[in-house]
Order: structure tokens, then C-alpha cells, then sequence
């Protein structure tokens, strides 16, 4: 332990990144930090102090230079070792050795190969025939809390109700079903352990990252004999649904029809259309409900934001049903919202973690050799000062720069905020989150005024991340405008 500790600090090939000593000599801090879910909270407070490259572990380099993201996860061109891409820190996607990949874990070639087949489910034409779908749900969450808000006197955890609102709409734009959440006004129960089994997988990481990679395989098996994975009831349930999704008559045009119809052309198993299955539920609602809840906590805090949306959305309609997919692209100021909401919030903080090839690549200036983990965690670069004239500060008018905007922001590099990352493997539900978030705010931004209940000061705080977000209830005052 001592000759290691020993050759971390003064013989170790990042020896001169900077970070804090305990970070640069063993991986135990980082890793206890992961556990509490807490680390990117941690790792941005060492890159106010060190700069914007810090090394979190003896072999793990952070950074805020905005160039990493394409030095870590742009396309590779004639590298020495053949590959076309850093690749994924296996730690961090398949801490088992058996685990079944899809398009998040899986190598260049497959991923390639799943992205195409999906790719004309997220196109804007499919989005166009989806449109009903997602004007179909979010009226049906104005509905229920016209119904539950007792005329604004009633608090509203709009945290759980934004979840049930893309669960449903995911559902029904993969399996052609939806969750029942809304009507239920409930999770299913297997939707519900989805942050447990992030602490379950978050605990399978640091396992691995500390060298015992025996032991995840073996937890999960003592985690399953004693009732304790939640991975199990959740397989269960997302197999019932594939199967019967792919039951139904080809041509759905959902976001799921293409692995259907080159399932066999692709040789993927029914246990890889599962996975991918729940990658698609899980990216398509977790993220997109975090960024409605931090868009909404932010516009409640901020007062001065909040009346300028409000003008904007109630100044384009004559009635809530005008407000639709396409009409509200014209909506400059909410879009500035979203993307503000998105820097300050990010739905995946931290832990992309790539691991450099053998032969190296050049980071932002700087060389990391081959068997290096590196990551820009997105936290730390959204809220940087090197990026960002007052980092901290809710300014949607920092995205206005063809008018509106505030000079007092521009010079901010709006390309170092990148929250469904960038490269080959960014995120192929962009377009349709996007679509999602602007349709639901503009219409409870018509439709309520919305203030914020007394116990929900401090949201942020109360929160921690194990890859996404264990987030706290959002209680909120949602009281009907009186249309004249």
C-alpha cells in the first residue's frame, strides 16, 4: 500500500495534475464521494481551487476546458491503436462481466448498428407523426392538476407529477402502452426502485474501480438469493412489455420499430432488446422530468425570469390548445430558459468517464496516456468560471445573442455546456426531449400561476446524484389563471 501510495505522488505519469493529495494518492476519497453521491459536487469545488484540470484519483483527470469534449469523446482519426473513439470506462457501464449491452455500453460497431436502426424513430418526421402523443399526455397532466391544486391552495409535488407525465409519454412511444402513472396518479412499482438501482449500480462501480471486479458479480448474486437486487422485478416487467410490443402489427412509427424490424438482421437476443428497451425508457423520461423540475424550482426562485416567460407564452396564445409542438419553436425566451436550466442542472452531472487507448490522445493541450479514465463532468463545466460570467447565476438572457440578450455575457462559451453531450455516442433523443420539455412548460406556464411551497427552499441542496438524480419532492402551488 505505502510503495503504491508512494509511486502515485512522485512517479505516477499524471504526477503533474494537480488535485489534493489524498485524491493523487490513493482512489479510496473518490470512490467514498461516488458512494454518498456527492462527487460532482466535490469535483467542482477542486476545479475552483486547482483549475480546469484536476486529477480525482490516481488515474482519473477531470476537466473544464471546453476542448476536452471533443478531445475526449469526438471521433478519433488514425489512431495508432485503430480505434475510432475513446472508449466508455468499462467500471462505469459494465462493472459485471455479464452484462447484456446496448446502445449506452455497447462498442463502436454495435452502437453504430443500434443508432441507425432507432434513428428514423427520433427523426423530425416520426417527431411530426408522435406530435399526438405528447399533446395527448401533457393535457391530461393539466387535467389531473386542475383537478388536485384545490384552486392553488393545495401543494403539488410537480417533481413526481413531471415524472408520471414522461413515463406515460414513453411508454406509449416505445411499447404503444403507457405506464398508467397519470391515471393512477402513481408509479408502478417497478418505476419506482429505478433510483435504488442506480445505488445498487453505483455501488457495482466503485467495486470495480477499486480492483474487484470478482466481487460485483458476486454481490449481485447475494444481493438476488437475499431480495435485495431491484433489478430483478424490473427485468421481469420490461421483458412483459418487449414482448408484447413486438406483438404488435409492423410500422408502428415509434421509437422502438427499428430494432423491431432488424431484430434479426442485427442477431440481438431477446435480453439485448430488453436492455435497450430500458436504456430508451430511462433516457427518454429521468432526464427530461429532472430538467422540468429544475427549470420549474429555478423560475420560482427567480421572480424577474418567471413574469418575462409568463408574457411571452401568454402573449403568443389565444388558447392552450394553440400551443403545440411546432408552434411553440417561436418561443425564444423559454428556450433560453430550458438551456439555462439545463447548464445549471444537468440531468447526468458527472461520470462520463472515458478510458484512454493504448498510444494516448491529447486532452484539451494536454497528453493522457493509454489505460487514463477521463471525463468532462458536466456540473463542473456549466458552472465555471473560465465559461461563465457569474456561473451561478439563473441568466437565461446569456443564450439570447440575436437580441434580448445581456452584453454583460458575451463572452460566455456557450459550446462548453453540451448537456446530452457530443460526438458519435451523444444523445439521439435531443430533439424529442426538447419537444417534451418546451410543449409542458409553455402549457402550465398558460395555464397556472405557480409559486413555490416553504418547504421546498433549498431544493438543490437536498439532493444527491448516483449517475442520475435522487431527487427531492418539489412541492408547488399550481393556481388556474382566470381566463377574461
Amino acid at each position: 500500500m505505502l510503495v503504491t501510495i508512494i509511486y502515485n505522488l512522485f512517479f505516477h505519469p499524471l504526477r503533474n495534475i494537480p488535485g489534493p493529495l489524498l485524491h493523487r494518492a490513493s482512489m479510496i476519497p473518490w470512490s467514498i464521494q461516488i458512494l454518498r453521491g456527492t462527487q460532482m459536487f466535490e469535483t467542482q469545488k477542486m476545479h475552483d481551487h486547482y483549475g480546469p484540470v484536476v486529477r480525482l484519483a490516481p488515474n482519473h483527470v477531470a476537466f473544464t476546458d471546453s476542448r476536452a469534449w471533443k478531445g475526449i469523446y469526438g471521433t478519433l482519426v488514425d489512431h495508432k491503436s485503430g480505434m475510432t473513439e475513446v472508449p466508455k470506462s468499462l467500471a462505469f457501464v459494465q462493472a459485471l462481466d455479464d452484462t447484456v449491452t446496448q446502445i449506452v455500453n455497447s462498442g463502436p460497431e454495435e452502437h453504430a448498428l443500434t443508432r441507425r436502426a432507432l434513428a428514423n424513430g427520433f427523426s423530425a418526421s416520426s417527431l411530426r407523426q408522435q406530435e399526438h402523443i405528447l399533446v395527448r399526455h401533457t393535457s391530461h397532466l393539466l387535467t389531473l392538476l386542475h383537478s388536485n391544486c384545490q384552486d392553488g391552495l393545495a401543494p403539488i409535488n410537480a417533481e413526481r407529477w413531471y415524472n408520471y407525465l414522461t413515463f406515460d409519454i414513453t411508454g406509449d412511444l416505445i411499447f404503444g402502452e403507457t405506464f398508467g402513472c397519470l391515471s393512477g396518479s402513481s408509479y408502478r412499482p417497478w418505476i419506482a426502485l429505478l433510483v435504488r438501482a442506480m445505488q445498487f449500480s453505483t455501488s457495482m462501480t466503485v467495486l470495480a474501480l477499486l480492483s474487484l471486479r470478482w466481487l460485483p458479480r458476486l454481490a449481485a448474486r447475494a444481493a438476488g438469493l437475499f431480495g435485495a437486487n431491484p433489478l430483478g422485478p424490473m427485468a421481469a416487467y420490461n421483458d412483459a412489455l418487449v414482448r408484447r410490443r413486438m406483438g404488435l402489427p409492423p410500422g408502428r412509427p415509434d421509437l422502438f420499430e427499428g430494432l423491431v424490424r432488424r431484430q434479426k438482421e442485427l442477431g440481438f437476443s431477446q435480453d439485448k432488446m430488453c436492455a435497450n428497451a430500458f436504456i430508451l425508457i430511462l433516457g427518454g423520461s429521468e432526464t427530461t422530468a429532472t430538467t422540468l423540475a429544475g427549470a420549474t424550482y429555478k423560475l420560482l426562485t427567480h421572480p424577474e425570469v418567471y413574469a418575462r416567460l409568463k408574457t411571452e407564452v401568454r402573449g403568443a396564445f389565444a388558447s392552450v390548445d394553440e400551443i403545440t409542438v411546432t408552434s411553440v419553436n417561436g418561443l425564444t425566451y423559454m428556450m433560453a430558459v430550458l438551456n439555462e436550466s439545463l447548464r445549471m442542472y444537468p440531468p447526468i452531472a458527472s461520470n462520463l468517464v472515458r478510458e484512454v487507448p493504448r498510444g494516448g490522445v491529447e486532452v484539451a493541450g494536454r497528453f493522457m496516456p493509454g489505460g487514463t479514465l477521463v471525463e468532462v463532468q458536466p456540473w463542473s463545466i456549466h458552472h465555471s468560471k473560465e465559461n461563465w460570467h457569474e456561473p451561478w447565476a439563473f441568466r437565461p438572457e446569456r443564450w439570447l445573442r440575436d437580441g434580448g440578450g445581456d452584453p454583460a455575457f458575451k463572452d460566455d462559451n456557450l459550446e462548453s455546456m453540451q448537456a446530452f453531450s457530443t460526438g458519435p455516442r451523444n444523445c439521439i433523443g435531443r430533439n424529442l426531449a426538447y419537444a417534451m420539455m418546451r410543449l409542458a412548460l409553455a402549457r402550465l406556464v398558460y395555464d397556472f400561476d405557480i409559486t413555490l411551497a416553504d418547504d421546498s427552499d433549498g431544493w438543490f441542496e437536498k439532493q444527491r446524484s448516483y449517475l442520475l438524480w435522487d431527487r427531492a419532492e418539489l412541492n408547488v402551488y399550481f393556481k388556474p389563471v382566470r381566463k377574461p
